[in-house]
């Protein structure tokens, strides 16, 4: 339903370094550069958008919204929390169950550096 989601953010740099840290145990990667924004997916194929873009906000990024990302497994939602935090995000739930969600609903929750909140999860079966 959703082709794509773009985040505005302040520090086009620093949010690539931050993304670029925190998507690539999630299996994702930045596949693509303009001098004011970065795609991300997992390939490149031809007549598809990238799912996932940051750009240059000249006046800086209202910290809003919630962006989540589909995860492969419960040990790439760990590495993806640890490297937000090491990537200079901020803590905002520790990797684990969320039974209030769903029985088998596992996932990690950060504060990018602009402000916006983001989440690795995986909806288990088992």
């Amino acid at each position: 339903m959703i082709d794509h989601v773009s985040l505005g953010v302040a520090d086009l740099a620093r949010a690539r370094a931050f993304y670029d840290a925190v998507l690539a145990p999630l299996g994702y990667r930045r596949l693509f550069d303009l001098d004011d924004a970065s795609g991300y997916g997992v390939e490149r194929k031809a007549g598809q958008a990238l799912p996932f873009w940051i750009g240059h906000e000249p006046q800086g990024a209202a910290a809003s919204g919630h962006l989540c990302f589909a995860a492969p497994s419960r040990a790439a939602i760990d590495a993806f929390h640890r490297a937000a935090l090491a990537a200079g995000g901020r803590d905002d739930g520790k990797p684990g169950l969320r039974p209030h969600y769903h029985a088998n609903y596992y996932a990690a929750f950060a504060i990018d550096p602009d402000g916006h909140r983001i989440e690795a999860a995986r909806h288990e079966t088992e």
